[in-house]
């Protein structure tokens, strides 16, 4: 048995033993190898240290067993966490951003295997999405807010239905006939997160010179100066639009952060944008762009 299956092997004995303290010389003789040896191996095959490794996938587990409606300080303590407050730690320190902030954008699922031969041939041949990082300055936002949750995972069906009720209504045609727009594009916002009631709201609006024009049912927003990572998503059909702007999200969350540097910027707001690269009347393949505001590690 060669050097990956031996740690692939490794990789799948977490999994299956995820709420268990482990250790890097259980680990290490569980595969056959001296602590030493086996450490050098596991770097060099899997990019981390064993013991980092063991701390992210915990992370990874208890993150779906939150999104599930779990309490949050059972989970801590079920995966070696001694507080609500050390697992958002631990969870910010390794992706570069808090646990809601994943809730939010990405579909939550249970963690799938690691498939080492995949992992090692994407180092090589895989897709790499490079964002342009770029300083944006403040703009205003007028748009149409309303509030959802993250218990149940409420959001990732209440957000969708927000936008096909303004498409398809008169809110979006209002916005766009009553006020001072700078640029044909609509905005969807996150704003007003709480982290212990698990409640947020969300924002989709326009972006205008003033707010003077502004309806009493219409929300005001004035978006900060910021440091972005935008992201465009792969040009696709119409049919698989949403499917691309998820896994834009998963890459963006899974694979960029953790390895790129950067942080999230909390004091900043991100937003999605789509303008009329999104629309299948006019362009046979579409996209759109994803601002992540991102600060540099310390």
């Amino acid at each position: 048995m060669n050097n990956i299956d031996i740690t692939q092997k490794v990789l799948n004995y977490i999994d299956d033993h995820i709420t268990e303290k482990l250790t890097g010389e259980e680990l290490a003789s569980f595969a056959g190898f001296s602590t030493y040896h086996f450490y050098r191996i596991f770097r060099t095959l899997v990019g981390v240290t064993i013991m980092n490794y063991v701390t992210k996938r915990k992370l990874q587990f208890a993150l779906y067993e939150l999104s599930m409606g779990e309490k949050v300080l059972d989970i801590a303590l079920n995966y070696g966490f001694e507080t609500h407050a050390g697992f958002t730690k631990a969870f910010k320190k390794y992706f570069g951003y808090a646990p809601n902030f994943y809730r939010i954008h990405a579909a939550i699922t249970v963690p799938q295997r690691v498939d080492l031969k995949k992992l090692n041939a994407n180092k090589t041949g895989g897709i790499i999405m490079e964002p342009k990082i770029i300083e944006k300055e403040a703009f205003k936002i007028i748009g149409y807010r309303f509030e959802t949750t993250l218990k149940n995972n409420a959001h990732s069906r209440d957000i969708p239905a927000f936008w096909d009720k303004c498409g398809t209504g008169d809110s979006e045609r209002n916005l766009y006939a009553s006020q001072n727009t700078v640029k044909h594009g609509e905005y969807g916002l996150c704003v007003n997160t709480n982290s212990d009631s698990e409640e947020f709201s969300y924002v989709l609006g326009v972006e205008v010179t003033d707010f003077y024009n502004a309806k009493k049912d219409m929300y005001t927003l004035l978006v900060p100066k910021a440091t972005y990572a935008v992201f465009t998503t792969p040009a696709v059909e119409d049919k698989d639009f949403v499917a691309s702007i998820e896994g834009t999200w998963k890459y963006i969350l899974e694979e960029w952060f953790p390895s790129s540097g950067y942080e999230i910027d909390d004091s900043k707001l991100d937003f999605e944008f789509y303008d009329e690269r999104c629309h299948p009347w006019e362009y046979e393949k579409i996209s759109m762009d994803i601002y992540v505001p991102v600060v540099k590690k310390q």
